[in-house]
């Protein structure tokens, strides 16, 4: 393997990525919910009419990624192979962006994100049979049981601060922020160094622990170790092709956490049917709708409806596909953890904290983080530093797997349990 050559092309790659920023592209303005919801309310609601910047100002940063992709492809070594994907990924958000608000943008999607109706691991089931589980759970929880936890407001200061003091106990000196954003259209946003808060909304402790666990510890997390890489800088990126590992190990960490609800299952699961009515031709007020009668409320309708509209055209047959990655990653790296285990080699997990890759990628790198060309983690998840915890819940996760549900109602006669709701 030829490093000084990788370590050259990685270089460009990073130099060229660093700015290609795919959700500040197409994200809305502000008042483009107003104006709906204002139509919405006269029952005179419209398509919204929103455009894009494209991409013609990022093409010599595609020339210089599909440049080092091509000299890439000339070695054949774990390394090189990771930094030509990560650079052909890039090209590919880049027809993306140069084809946002047309059909033509789904192909692109596609490819880097996947489809509602891709299968999982096993080929048995696919994310939309996932996402009706979900939704199935949540329905049967919430008509079934009369426990209701407390509605609670909590500000974004008290968040923050709250944030601030959980955050220390992982990254020294201040290194990631907390800010409060009255523009920021979702709740919350991080980047590697900065979380920001939207100022004007309600948060709840399940919002903390999720933004700390998601977020935080391991997004930001993993960004940060792979901007201390070395050699192969290329780890600090978001690329594209690192989204579903990313979210999936994000979605993960709320599992094992314990910071995960029904309620954040449920829209996860909304969108990929969402998004499956959209690709089968369901427009951005259908949608809107679909979310509202889903129990959402009209802002939080409007922006789950949004999201799966960036830079596809409003009147439907294409989507912005990104949000079937938390399923999917989800069940994926879930998966991986357990394999980990199963094989003796649970510290690919940790591995898989050094930068953003793929699963694939955590395996394939291994022999250069033996050989010390790749660093391990300079940060982990208190979670992850506890792995006698982690390996009973996959231990006990694996075994489990193997009981039929079903098979309990005849062990135990639960068929013959009277309703005591009735």
């Amino acid at each position: 393997m030829k490093l000084d050559a990788h370590v050259a092309q990685d270089a460009i790659i990073v130099d060229a990525a660093k700015d290609i920023k795919v959700l500040s592209r197409l994200s809305w303005p502000a008042d483009k919910m107003t104006d709906f919801l204002d139509g919405w309310h006269r029952g005179e609601p419209r398509l919204p009419e929103v455009a894009y910047p494209g991409a013609a100002d990022l093409d010599q940063r595609l020339r210089a990624l599909e440049g080092a992709a091509r000299i890439l492809e000339t070695f054949d070594d774990p390394v090189a192979d990771y930094l030509c994907a990560t650079a052909r990924s890039y090209v590919v958000l880049c027809e993306l962006l140069a084809n946002a608000g047309t059909r033509r943008m789904l192909e692109a999607s596609r490819s880097l994100y996947g489809m509602p109706g891709d299968s999982l691991s096993d080929g048995r089931v696919n994310n939309i049979d996932a996402a009706r589980h979900f939704l199935e759970q949540s329905d049967q929880y919430y008509q079934s049981t009369h426990l209701q936890e407390d509605d609670y407001c909590v500000p974004a200061q008290v968040i923050k601060e709250d944030l601030d003091r959980r955050l220390a106990e992982v990254f020294p000196n201040n290194t990631v922020q907390v800010v409060i954003d009255a523009n920021l259209a979702s709740k919350a946003a991080a980047g590697a160094t900065r979380i920001r808060l939207r100022g004007d909304t309600c948060f709840t402790g399940y919002d903390l622990e999720q933004l700390l666990q998601h977020e935080a510890f391991v997004h930001s997390l993993t960004a940060l170790n792979g901007r201390a890489q070395p050699a192969i800088r290329s780890l600090g990126l978001g690329a594209p092709r690192t989204t579903a590992a990313q979210e999936g190990l994000a979605t993960f960490a709320e599992l094992v956490t314990g910071a995960i609800d029904i309620d954040r299952m449920k829209r996860i699961a909304l969108r990929v049917i969402a998004i499956d009515m959209a690709l089968n031709g369901a427009d951005f007020i259908e949608v809107f709708r679909f979310f509202l009668q889903s129990g959402q409320i009209e802002r939080e309708s409007f922006n789950s409806t949004m999201r799966i509209f960036r830079g596809a055209p409003l009147t439907g047959g294409a989507a912005f596909t990104k949000d079937v990655v938390y399923l999917h990653g989800l069940m994926e790296v879930h998966t991986f953890f357990r394999w980990a285990l199963s094989k003796q080699r649970l510290q690919l997990c940790k591995n898989f904290f050094a930068g953003r890759m793929t699963i694939a990628d955590t395996i394939t790198l291994e022999p250069m983080f033996n050989d010390a060309l790749i660093a391990g983690p300079k940060y982990l998840p208190l979670w992850m530093t506890r792995t006698n915890g982690l390996a009973g819940y996959l231990a006990f996760s694996i075994f489990a797997n193997r009981i039929s549900i079903d098979s309990l109602d005849e062990h135990h006669r639960f068929d013959k349990v009277q309703d005591l709701s009735d």
